[in-house]
């Protein structure tokens, strides 16, 4: 299977600026099958909802509510992805989670990292 470990939250003010990484490990062959990286946000008591992803050709597909702010970017040489957060609003204020999408050949099941607090203060 694949593991995912989130890094780089914190508290900042509205309007700053944080950049979140995922490092994500496994054998070889299961970092090879992962077809879809992406970043979801929890808050207490709500689902879990996109905020952006990307794909192995390099497809991206953002929350409205983040575009123009928010940019992923993936790093296949250090199996890294990231989320670049611009212009942080309160309302971004949630857990956020990193996740792996396989390929079907791979496994059916997709893998979550453990998440990261991001708290934006007024």
């Amino acid at each position: 299977q694949v593991q995912l470990a989130e890094s780089g939250g914190g508290l900042v003010q509205a309007g700053g600026s944080l950049r979140l990484s995922c490092l994500y490990s496994g054998t070889t062959r299961a970092t090879s099958a992962i077809n879809t990286l992406g970043w979801y946000r929890q808050r207490p008591g709500q689902q879990r909802d996109l905020v952006a992803e990307m794909d192995s050709n390099g497809a991206t597909n953002y929350a409205d509510s983040v575009k123009g702010r928010f940019t992923i970017s993936r790093d296949n040489s250090k199996n890294t992805v990231y989320l670049q957060m611009d212009n942080l609003k309160v309302d971004d204020t949630a857990d956020y989670y990193c996740s792996a999408k396989m390929y079907s050949w791979f496994s059916p099941y997709g893998y979550w990292g453990q998440g990261t607090q991001v708290t934006v203060s007024a």
